[in-house]
């Protein structure tokens, strides 16, 4: 007598009995997406040149959106890949049919490049070349808009609150992208599944064939059993066959986690001029620096200090949204900015404890008696206690009094630097110039 067997579905839930072949359904959320794969490595390899297209791209972006992903295009030359195909080799001679211009012997002339070949851009050299478009996310955008950056001259005073996020392996997990993929585990994991859904197939399928080779060996055996046996046989085995090799659950891949690293706690002060000299394009551009210097902060440490400091005539600390967006102006004093930022140290920031930093944005126009004055202030009262300080000076016109006072501070100073801002092309540049990553 066939014993009872358990009723067994494919993994897309139908019966393999009145199925003729099992239904593959990808869940891949990027399936279509060919390309993902290879994502992060095609991102290493032409790094150089997304790097490039990404800092030619940002002085075209507003203040509320450079914090975005971006659509990247890069010469398609600098992605070409060698190839090699087949060839006869040797010097070969020959007339081709349908020939009517040329005989055996003769020599033809280097056809001119008109630059009319289908999918090239029109070009009055003669020469073209498509660009290889694509788009990266936020996180990649940021990764190669700070790479290679960091604050100067970091160094660990109290192991408190700031810390650096460093990415580690973290085990596995049943979600994540192709390029994590951990091929051993996954076909662990389906190597598995199929000996737990064939066991119960195999065994029954192996009582069938003992029972029927009983059958087979009676003499005058029931011929009607012995074929329903053998078609219940073949079931079994079809059942047996149509078991996934790997399914989408199968899938194990390698988890990574950022890991915070303490390093030395550390604050930015922002000092920006708001003066009547200070038109609107310049005011926007010192916003863009400043936008860039929280992005680097923000994405590179975590919980450091940021200070905002406004000044005309008078300085005035603010919080984040005053700072970008206040409309209020006047006459000229950096000074004040100056003093703010050496009384805020000596109430709020022991230098014993805090890495301090400060980035300076003006136009360099100031009241010709207090140019000293900052001179003064930095050299003697600031500089001593700071790690950093960057000035930038935004104009168009000719250096202004506060840059030749500054400039006597470069020499007998290594933790100062300044740089120049004409446009918005300028920014980015001047940006990495200030925080390269500096070489040991």
């Amino acid at each position: 007598m066939v014993s009872a067997r358990p009723k067994i579905f494919l993994s897309n839930g139908s019966d393999p009995e009145k199925t003729d072949m099992a239904q593959l359904i990808d869940r891949r959320p990027n399936a279509k997406n060919k390309s993902t794969v290879n994502r992060q490595r095609f991102l290493r390899r032409y790094k150089k040149q997304i790097k490039k297209a990404i800092s030619e791209q940002i002085s075209e972006r507003s203040i509320t959106n450079i914090d975005g992903g971006e659509s990247v295009s890069i010469p398609t030359r600098d992605i070409s890949e060698p190839t090699f195909r087949n060839d006869k080799g040797g010097v070969r001679e020959g007339v081709y049919p349908g020939n009517k211009e040329f005989a055996q012997g003769d020599k033809i002339k280097r056809p001119l490049n008109q630059g009319q070949e289908k999918g090239r851009r029109a070009s009055d050299s003669g020469e073209g070349e498509d660009e290889f478009a694509f788009e990266i996310s936020k996180d990649e955008y940021l990764d190669m808009l700070f790479d290679d950056l960091e604050l100067p001259n970091l160094k660990k005073n109290q192991l408190r609150k700031m810390t650096k996020s460093k990415t580690v392996r973290a085990g596995f997990t049943n979600d994540g992208v192709p390029t994590n993929i951990n091929i051993v585990r996954s076909l662990r994991s389906a190597l598995s599944r199929r000996v737990a859904m064939g066991a119960e197939p195999r065994r029954v399928l192996h009582e069938l064939e003992a029972e029927l080779e009983v059958l087979e060996q009676e003499v005058g055996g029931d011929e009607t059993k012995r074929l329903a046996l053998q078609e219940e046989i073949e079931v079994l085995r079809g059942r047996i066959r149509r078991i996934p090799f790997i399914d989408t659950f199968d899938l194990r891949f390698n988890n990574f986690v950022q890991r915070p690293e303490p390093t030395s706690q550390a604050v930015m002060f922002c000092l920006m001029d708001v003066s009547g000299s200070m038109d609107q394009e310049t005011k926007d551009i010192a916003k863009r620096f400043y936008i860039l210097l929280y992005l680097f902060l923000t994405r590179s440490y975590r919980d450091v200090d940021v200070v905002y400091i406004r000044h005309h005539t008078q300085a005035k600390e603010v919080d984040e949204e005053e700072f970008f967006y206040s409309r209020e102006t006047g006459g000229t004093i950096v000074s004040s900015a100056l003093e703010m930022t050496r009384d805020i140290i000596a109430q709020r920031y022991p230098p014993t404890d805090w890495n301090i930093y400060a980035a300076q944005a003006s136009d360099g126009d100031n009241w010709n008696d207090d140019s000293p004055v900052c001179e003064q202030i930095l050299a003697k009262q600031l500089l001593p206690q700071l790690r950093y300080f960057a000035y930038v000076e935004i104009t168009k016109r000719d250096h202004q009094g506060l840059w030749d006072h500054y400039s006597r501070l470069l020499e007998s100073n290594d933790n100062f630097a300044m740089q120049h801002i004409r446009q918005y092309e300028d920014i980015y540049p001047v940006f990495r110039e200030f925080f390269r990553k500096q070489t040991q």
